[in-house]
């Protein structure tokens, strides 16, 4: 994993524009400029907090996606905190990768000194859904998606031993 660089947002803009990748992410590509803002933002965060959401690449070094951390983007949801996701492209799926690159983000954010994550998953990505299960984290609300209005999922994880907001509530 690594911080996102200038040429990153084409990669991304590239394997992102598979529909099957979008399906849970607004269900259509992204212009090419969201990308390079986002890789902007995500360079700014890592100079900040000491991590972002990071550039995945395989053995060969292809890119094949992201996962790392971020402050919630969201003017909705769990404003001021620290969101853990990922996004992999097609041709990567259901090989570890994404497992894998989440617990290296869990250990980078809590390194950072951060106490707790959460990830915002839409209720039907059962890919996602067992990510968050295979990290330890649990269901702590069900939402809806201002943008969709479908139903999501909030997951919760504590990350300082004996800290949870579900050991709180």
């Amino acid at each position: 994993m690594r911080v996102p660089t200038d040429e990153d947002a084409v990669a991304w803009h590239r394997i992102f524009a598979d529909p099957d990748v979008m399906e849970f992410h607004g269900g259509r590509p992204a212009e090419l400029s969201v990308y390079e803002e986002l890789t902007a933002r995500q360079r700014r965060h890592d100079a900040e907090h000491g991590f972002c959401l990071w550039t995945m690449v395989d053995e060969s070094g292809q890119v094949i996606g992201f996962t790392g951390a971020q402050p919630w983007p969201g003017d909705w949801g769990p404003k001021g905190e620290i969101e853990i996701g990922w996004r992999l492209g097609r041709a990567h799926w259901g090989k570890g990768y994404v497992t894998a690159a989440a617990r290296q983000t869990l250990e980078r954010v809590r390194d950072a000194g951060v106490a707790e994550v959460v990830a915002m998953v839409d209720a039907r990505n059962v890919r996602s859904i067992a990510v968050t299960e295979r990290l330890g984290m649990r269901l702590a609300e069900v939402f809806t998606i201002p943008s969709s209005e479908r139903q999501g999922h909030c997951y919760r994880l504590g990350l300082i031993s004996g800290e949870s907001s579900s050991d709180t509530e």
